[in-house]
């Protein structure tokens, strides 16, 4: 079912041949960014093969119209767009008068490599111009982790077969289109282009919000790496587009090296009438510095960074390639410097989805830039969420709830709902319960007390009060009922009282009545701000939230020992994932949405999540018995759902399941297993591929502010290592079956627990 079509090697990610159907699925595969921009590998120069063009910037995007048969009362006016930007990459190239172009000319040799370890995307390829001629390039490119608006390009290439004249054109092009627009229209406008010897500026503006950004280049060409080489250009320009043309006479054999710098800066960080300056003066001085100080600096800028983060797992190169695969991405994403950004589930890697937040930043997200990343960075994700808590409040009000309950988005770019499927939009409110858990999450690891009364009671009571008005009393069951909902697994629509939503919902009300309690004790001054800013009766609202969460109602069985995903789950027709014909997965790529809806089969862990999250709630035997139950009906077409699985199934002793479901969540994208990464990857699951072996393999919890692990690893492993930042100390961990070392590299002393047993550092 999966592709495997990349090379194994540890450190990177290596394809070896040319595939041009393969083509923009590696585009999104070897996609490179630095947390403020991103861009897909396309080619520098033209290609007029099947290619999705994308370069991404943080902050920047377009809000298209929604488009719908029936407008629904409270729906979304608009989708947030993520914007493909300007063309910062492009080189033409005519070789003896005939476009460079591997779509039309015959593959001699190819060879692409993203190089992890160092941060930077390599290509080589051979192609015949004509017969006798060739034409042979090395590519070098990288988006800076040290300067955050510059790129850099090395284009060497050489002639066989004779001397003939090279045309060269690196240009800036802002006419860029995105695949997905909903009217086939062009979100930017040209605003300046400026061009000059060895250097262009363009500068445009989104529709509708006036998004500014200014790209520059400079460029520089050498023989030999050495020599530099006159140029004498002709420039040109056209709106939203600029560029230089000039001609090599090459010589049959020479190396020769062509250098392009660019700078791209927007007014989501700079004044717009900056814009052109900043970027003209940083694209010089990246020229000025040159491509190897750069490429040095990149180096040692990633060389830190895995110091860090780096998961060693020694004795399986494919499940040590699918670890640092996923956490290159993540660090490229998000290096939470920024406040205002956060991870969208494609990062700067395509533009399937709209907005740059989902639930995925707390239920998966979160844990892993606690421990790889530290307390400020999480603490910058929890707070981006309090920032947007007035337009969470707003969204929950145009759905008819009122006195400050808060429903946060599903998606968004600045705290809006900005989604286009009513069912997600208006039923998948669970997303309420994650950010309320990401909030719990980050005081139990940091136990950052202070940021509850800084910040955290007042998103959990605006969260409470918003669950208090969605349950409702059954005077049937004498119990409350949540109605017409849609859990995780979103292959259920509509249902009344799923489990994981009901769950989740109870434990914010009695978390919010907790900390609220908390906040009261310590720090008395800030429970009296917050209650006259919220208008908080304490006297009537703790007391309904006692009542309905004493009351809530849960569907299980009896009979099997199971709690039930939704009421009437278990009238549908019960099969097996494994029933199901090859030809047939995944169902959504075939199967009606009627006969999905209809059918047993589930999308993404649902009822697995909440024991995920609640594990201490439950014991052993009720995991194992809903584990056994669902996992076999769960078809995992959701990339959110092989993480949760794993580090169930470690728990659980299931050592075989757990290594499945481990490869499928770790190369999910490399060997596509869900046949979609043409569009674009599944960033924000590569943080549960984290949870899978930090907490999965490795067994970590916390518990009562102390780290515990409990190490199960597969039987071919023979190590497990990594770095962890816990409250104010940083651990360097190495786990085996057979023993263990921890070791304390900086911070106040700490207690850890391994396989029961505790040890002082």
């Amino acid at each position: 079912m999966h592709n495997k079509y990349l090379v194994t090697d540890e450190w990177k990610i290596i394809e070896d041949r040319w595939n041009p159907s393969l083509h923009q699925g590696s585009e999104s595969l070897f996609s490179i960014g630095n947390g403020f921009m991103g861009q897909r590998a396309n080619f520098e120069e033209s290609y007029s093969g099947q290619s999705l063009q994308g370069s991404y910037l943080g902050g920047v995007y377009y809000p298209d119209k929604t488009r719908v048969g029936w407008w629904k009362n409270g729906y979304p006016e608009y989708f947030a767009k993520v914007l493909n930007s300007v063309n910062w990459i492009g080189i033409r190239f005519r070789v003896d008068g005939l476009e460079l172009d591997l779509a039309q000319l015959k593959v001699l040799d190819f060879y692409r490599e993203l190089n992890m370890k160092e941060g930077h995307l390599l290509r080589r390829f051979k192609v015949e111009i004509r017969e006798g001629l060739t034409f042979e390039a090395e590519v070098c490119r990288f988006i800076s982790m040290k300067r955050k608006e510059i790129g850099a390009i090395s284009y060497q290439f050489k002639i066989e077969g004779g001397d003939v004249p090279v045309e060269i054109i690196p240009y800036l092009d802002f006419d860029v289109e995105n695949h997905d627009s909903n009217y086939d229209e062009k979100f930017w406008e040209g605003l300046e282009e400026n061009v000059a010897t060895q250097k262009a500026v363009i500068k445009a503006r989104t529709r509708k919000l006036d998004f500014q950004v200014a790209a520059a280049m400079r460029y520089e060409l050498y023989h030999d790496e050495s020599e530099p080489l006159p140029l004498y250009p002709e420039e040109s320009t056209r709106d939203k587009y600029a560029e230089n043309a000039f001609t090599l006479q090459a010589k049959a054999g020479e190396k020769y090296s062509l250098y392009k710098y660019a700078a791209i800066c927007s007014s989501f960080h700079y004044p717009k009438d900056s814009l052109v300056a900043k970027a003209d003066e940083l694209a010089s001085q990246a020229r000025r510095d040159g491509f190897k100080t750069l490429q040095a600096e990149q180096k040692a800028d990633w060389q830190q960074r895995w110091e860090q983060s780096d998961i060693s797992i020694e004795g399986d190169a494919e499940a040590q390639q699918g670890i640092r695969f996923n956490i290159f991405h993540l660090t490229q994403t998000y290096t939470g410097e920024d406040a205002r950004l956060n991870i969208g589930p494609k990062g700067f890697t395509g533009e399937k989805y709209g907005g740059s937040t989902y639930w995925d930043t707390e239920a998966y997200c979160l844990p892993f830039y606690m421990a790889s990343a530290g307390k400020e960075v999480a603490r910058n994700l929890l707070v981006y969420r309090y920032n947007h808590l007035e337009k969470a409040i707003e969204n929950a009000a145009k759905l008819g709830f009122t006195n400050g309950a808060a429903l946060y988005p599903m998606v968004t770019m600045n705290g809006e709902e900005c989604h286009n499927e009513w069912e997600i939009t208006f039923e998948e409110i669970h997303r309420n319960g994650a950010i309320a858990f990401g909030i719990y999450n980050y005081v139990r690891y940091f136990g950052d007390e202070a940021y509850l009364a800084e910040y955290g009671l007042e998103v959990l009571m605006a969260i409470a009060r918003f669950w208090a008005q969605r349950f409702n009393w059954s005077e049937s069951k004498k119990q409350y009922v949540m109605l017409g909902v849609t859990g995780p697994n979103e292959y259920e629509n509509n249902v009344n009282n799923n489990w994981y939503t009901n769950y989740l919902a109870k434990w914010c009300i009695e978390y919010a009545a907790e900390v609220y309690a908390r906040v009261a004790e310590m720090d008395p001054a800030a429970l009296q701000r917050i209650a006259a800013k919220t208008g908080f009766n304490a006297e009537g609202e703790l007391k309904q939230w006692q009542e309905i969460s004493s009351n809530v109602y849960f569907p299980t069985s009896e009979e099997l020992g199971i709690v039930l995903q939704q009421e009437g789950y278990l009238d549908k027709e019960q099969r097996m994932a494994d029933d199901l014909e090859l030809s047939e997965r995944p169902i959504n790529q075939h199967w009606s949405w009627d006969r999905i809806l209809r059918s047993c089969f589930i999308k993404q862990a649902d009822v697995l999540q909440g024991f995920y999250f609640f594990e201490d709630h439950f014991s052993k035997e009720e995991l194992e018995r809903n584990f056994d139950f669902y996992e076999p009906r769960t078809v995992h077409e959701s990339s959110l759902s092989p993480c949760v699985h794993v580090v169930q199934a470690a728990y659980l002793g299931k050592m075989d399941k757990a290594y499945e479901m481990y490869l499928r969540t770790s190369r999910l994208d490399l060997d596509d297993y869900n046949r979609e990464v043409h569009e674009g990857l599944h960033i924000t699951s590569m943080a549960g591929t984290w949870m899978s072996v930090v907490e999965g393999f490795g067994g970590m919890r916390v518990r009562n502010g102390q780290l515990h692990f409990n190490p199960r690893l597969p039987e071919h492993w023979k190590s497990l290592a990594f770095k962890i930042n816990f409250r104010n100390s940083v651990l360097k961990i190495r786990l085996s079956t057979k023993d263990h070392a921890i070791e304390k590299l900086s911070g106040d002393s700490v207690e850890v627990v391994v396989h029961g047993e505790t040890i002082s550092l």
